[in-house]
């Protein structure tokens, strides 16, 4: 593996933001750009959020940052997973690599470090065809539309809804 992922902390501000500031044109049109939104989101951390930074080994550069949302337990064990991949890696196969890596975590048990989920959803704009092909890679399937899904950009935007379950992923131990 070319990456490594770890949760972020306090002292990943100025890496961050200088990362997303690089990279503002490539992700603004599909998520929020917030340079600066690095402490309000590891004041989020919790059960209900998990987010993961993906750094290449060989320059320590951001290569991305993945959420693990909408964490549920219980009889669900189901989460939504975020994405952006930050420049200059955007396409050179260290984001899916480090998703993988962030995919075993989520479907480990929990008293093996992992989140001890079930089910990943991931939620993508039709128009977005690099993330759509990102989950298709990883092995998720499409399994419908959602019209209005999410207010971004100042609208409310529709998104194609792709799930992958622990027995799906290869090294499971589903």
């Amino acid at each position: 593996m070319r990456v490594m992922i770890r949760a972020p902390r306090a002292e990943d501000e100025v890496l961050y933001a200088a990362a997303v500031r690089r990279s503002a044109e490539h992700i603004g049109r599909w998520n929020p750009v917030e340079p600066d939104g690095l402490p309000e989101l590891l004041d989020r951390q919790g059960s209900g959020l998990r987010t993961f930074l993906i750094f290449d080994r060989e320059t320590g550069g951001l290569v991305g940052k993945v959420n693990v949302a909408n964490i549920v337990m219980g009889r669900f064990c189901n989460a939504t997973l975020g994405y952006d991949s930050y420049l200059p890696f955007a396409g050179t196969g260290r984001m899916s690599e480090g998703l993988r890596l962030v995919l075993d975590r989520c479907f480990a048990p929990q008293s093996a470090d992992g989140l001890g989920l079930h089910r990943l959803e991931i939620n993508v704009q039709p128009e977005n065809e690099r993330s759509i092909a990102m989950a298709k890679r990883l092995g998720f399937r499409h399994e419908g539309f959602t019209p209005r899904m999410l207010f971004l950009q100042g609208d409310w935007r529709d998104h194609e809804r792709f799930a992958l379950t622990a027995e799906e992923w290869p090294g499971s131990a589903a």
